[in-house]
């Protein structure tokens, strides 16, 4: 009997060996760190499209066909986006020069306020006394806020530029408005490459998937957006003069669990005793801190991430940690959403090992 007439041939004919799966998966990831800096306004294109397709398919609702829909959210979004990264940009590069300015300001208030504890420290360890150990902590002050604003400085240049580089400026709104044009397309080709058994299954995985990703990175956004707003004008308000910079450093990390209002806490409160050299302003910034983590906690996380989006606050900080180790800005665009993948499909495997013999017997 020839093979094609044998259903036991013709499923060994369509096994698949998980070696071969291994092997795929590696030349994927390799070819993506290999070609990470050509793929980067693709990837940057297709989360566009990802963000904006809900707007479009809203606008579609109203009779407005899929081209003309897609060529007002991406008119739209070029009028939004651009004035916000010039305005956006300004600010924070006058805040950075500030910082630089002031820095020999704010070390010579720190000095003033811990020089009676050196000295008391010097009582009791008279070693110390003749050591230098004030002039050794004003150094490392010194030099620490001074490498602090030329990082700021640094990365700020190196955002512009990578903003400014041709790629990114021609080819990710190209993609944009191609994708979000043909998403119903190409969503609509996947579905017809699934196995028809299978079909079903894979659609509710990707489903979940698409629920997770969406729940996390628009919401995120929202809410480093709302966060960054909030804590800038906030300290702002109670009188610190980089009050801009570490509220727009608190919002912009804010998608990193935990990473961001204690980044901008921390930065808060050390710039407000160098200003002022008073415990009342540090409470002032600890209450905008405070008020910004019961806003986030009770408000706008719930409302806007969600609480069930299955992504940890660990596997999310490893996640992106891990993205941007291994493929720099480009990794962390798409760790969240190889983070979601991997979640959804580990949580499957769970469940399908908990049904099995292995498990049961």
């Amino acid at each position: 009997m020839s093979s094609t007439n044998n259903p036991t041939a013709n499923r060994r004919m369509l096994y698949v060996s998980p070696y071969v799966w291994l092997v795929i998966f590696v030349i994927f990831f390799y070819l993506l760190y290999v070609l990470r800096s050509v793929l980067m306004p693709f990837v940057a294109g297709i989360l566009l499209a990802y963000l904006l397709d809900p707007a479009v398919e809203k606008l579609q609702k109203l009779k407005i066909s899929r081209l003309w829909a897609t060529l007002l959210v991406c008119v739209l979004a070029i009028l939004i986006i651009v004035p916000a990264f010039g305005l956006l940009g300004g600010m924070i590069e006058n805040q950075v020069s500030l910082l630089l300015q002031a820095t020999p300001k704010y070390l010579r208030l720190i000095m003033d306020k811990i020089k009676p504890t050196l000295d008391g420290f010097a009582e009791k360890f008279p070693d110390l006394k003749n050591s230098g150990l004030d002039t050794m902590v004003k150094d490392n002050i010194g030099n620490g806020l001074k490498f602090v604003g030329k990082v700021l400085n640094k990365l700020l240049s190196n955002s512009f530029a990578l903003i400014n580089l041709v790629s990114l400026i021609l080819i990710t709104p190209i993609v944009t408005f191609y994708m979000l044009r043909d998403w119903g397309l190409f969503v609509k080709k996947f579905e017809g490459l699934l196995p028809k058994k299978s079909k079903k299954k894979i659609l509710d995985v990707m489903q979940e998937i698409n629920k997770i990703v969406a729940g996390f990175i628009r919401g995120q956004i929202s809410v480093c957006l709302i966060l960054g707003a909030f804590y800038s004008i906030g300290l702002k308000l109670v009188g610190l003069e980089l009050g801009l910079l570490v509220g727009f450093i608190a919002g912009i990390i804010s998608f990193i669990p935990y990473v961001g209002s204690i980044t901008g806490f921390i930065l808060g409160v050390v710039l407000a005793f160098a200003q002022y050299g008073d415990v009342t302003h540090v409470l002032y910034v600890i209450g905008v801190f405070m008020a910004g983590q019961f806003l986030e906690g009770n408000f706008l996380t719930p409302k806007l991430v969600g609480e069930n989006v299955g992504l940890h606050p660990v596997w999310v900080m490893f996640a992106l940690l891990a993205g941007g180790v291994l493929l720099g800005f480009l990794g962390l665009m798409l760790a969240v959403p190889l983070a979601a993948i991997i979640g959804v499909l580990v949580r499957h495997a769970i469940k399908h090992y908990k049904m099995s013999s292995l498990y049961l017997g």
